[in-house]
């Protein structure tokens, strides 16, 4: 058993108390929408998700720091949850059922690095819901009662036959790396836009074999990391680096990783 299972099983029960609170609202027709000064939309749903999840951290763990995209870092210590209520707002706002919430636990180490060791990214519009722990295995099933099971990353060990998801071409174009992004895009078998959460979690389930993004929050990485991770795979930035401080991410089944950096480092 994981050293985590208790706090995977707190994060598990946030979750249900986040679906309940997303799903409530999602397609509604009055769902109140503003503006952020970074000019990405946050509704009503996603702060009073993150509320709901601040509030049962609050009570389960007094002691340990939360951090989350809507209110931001509240406390301190070794450990702290990270909090993204609602991973998709413009999916979530325009009716699309990609979207998630993410939840997780970091740790600080010895080296006063913090590394997620717990995370569920749950996606109640598409009836689906992923989870690991540090040493526990990555697992999967439906957010409604679908029998668990665990899950891990392809097998597949040629660009030639890989399937590539990332979010858009603007990010790329912006650091200088679109010419080696699309220089992957046609070493692949297959590409796809799907953004967000989602492709992190078909890479752990072995329906995609990699994926990455040239900008991300700590928010957007830390659940899906552990996920990916424990099923498997690499997660790391676009330096090679393992975890996610970089502010970027890359994720595949591992046995691809360094050959699609060298895509994706290439400048022009």
């Amino acid at each position: 058993m994981s050293t985590y299972a208790d706090d995977l099983r707190l994060a598990l029960e946030l979750a249900d108390a986040a679906d309940a609170t997303t799903m409530q609202r999602f397609r509604a027709l009055d769902l109140q929408v503003e503006t952020k000064p970074d000019m990405t939309p946050v509704t009503e749903a996603d702060k009073a998700a993150e509320e709901v999840v601040r509030a049962g951290i609050q009570a389960a763990r007094p002691d340990d720091a939360i951090l989350g995209e809507e209110y931001g870092l509240k406390g301190g210590g070794p450990r702290r949850w990270v909090v993204d209520p609602i991973d998709g707002t413009k999916n979530y706002v325009r009716g699309v059922p990609v979207w998630a919430t993410l939840i997780s636990l970091m740790e600080e180490g010895t080296d006063g690095v913090f590394r997620p060791v717990v995370g569920v990214v749950s996606a109640p519009a598409l009836g689906r819901r992923w989870w690991a722990s540090e040493g526990g295995g990555a697992f999967a099933g439906g957010a409604l009662g679908e029998p668990a099971g665990p899950v891990s990353v392809s097998k597949v060990a040629s660009l030639g036959d890989a399937s590539f998801a990332y979010s858009s071409l603007g990010g790329w174009e912006e650091q200088g790396r679109l010419a080696g992004f699309l220089d992957l895009t046609r070493a692949c078998w297959r590409t796809r836009a799907y953004g967000d959460f989602w492709p992190y979690m078909m890479v752990a389930e072995g329906s995609l074999d990699l994926c990455a993004e040239p900008e991300l929050n700590l928010w957007d990485m830390a659940a899906v990391a552990v996920v990916v991770q424990e099923a498997g795979g690499r997660f790391t930035s676009l330096d090679g680096v393992d975890g996610v401080d970089g502010g970027n991410a890359v994720a595949s089944n591992g046995l691809l990783h360094d050959e699609m950096l060298g895509f994706l480092n290439r400048k022009g």
